[in-house]
């Protein structure tokens, strides 16, 4: 058996539960362009216990040292996908996902879509002497105007579907 399988009684569970699942989305995150190190954090703590990952228990989940965590620790939390959790009489400080990580991180790129698609349309304003171009430049800078709007509403109805239960 490999390291990935912290205790080895029959039925016991895994000190770190949903190692090769974390591992496939992270690799997916990094071939989309996040840092690899960040990825691999994040989807652990996607798989932490209530309480959060100390700094070391993830340098230990993931193999690597615990300066390669702290940087990506600190990438992700200045980034507010993960928060640091303080719990009264113990110094090490844990992380654990921030509340709503995934509905801020749609809603954090609103801006830029918008701003994209204002871009895109005085690129095709621009460039009038190329119907296609200015064309495919306008549909894209729709595109995005769309996203930007929708964005923020679906954030909204999934918060609305979940308050009501789901």
């Amino acid at each position: 058996m490999g390291a990935d399988v912290m205790n080895h009684d029959a039925g016991a569970p895994e000190r770190h539960p949903g190692i090769e699942p974390a591992e496939q989305a992270a690799a997916l995150l990094a071939a989309s362009g996040m840092p690899r190190m960040q990825a691999r954090v994040l989807m652990a703590l996607v798989g932490s216990p209530d309480e959060g990952y100390t700094a070391a228990d993830l340098a230990e989940r993931l193999g690597v040292s615990a300066a390669a965590v702290s940087g990506a620790v600190r990438s992700l939390q200045t980034m507010r996908l993960i928060q640091r959790l303080s719990r009264p009489g113990d110094r090490r400080d844990r992380y654990d996902l921030s509340d709503d990580v995934w509905g801020g991180v749609i809603t954090a790129n609103v801006p830029l879509y918008a701003q994209l698609g204002d871009l895109m349309h005085r690129i095709a304003d621009a460039n009038a002497d190329a119907p296609v171009s200015v064309a495919r430049a306008r549909e894209s800078a729709d595109f995005l105007a769309f996203l930007a709007a929708r964005m923020p509403q679906l954030v909204a109805e999934w918060d609305a579907r979940e308050r009501d239960g789901g």
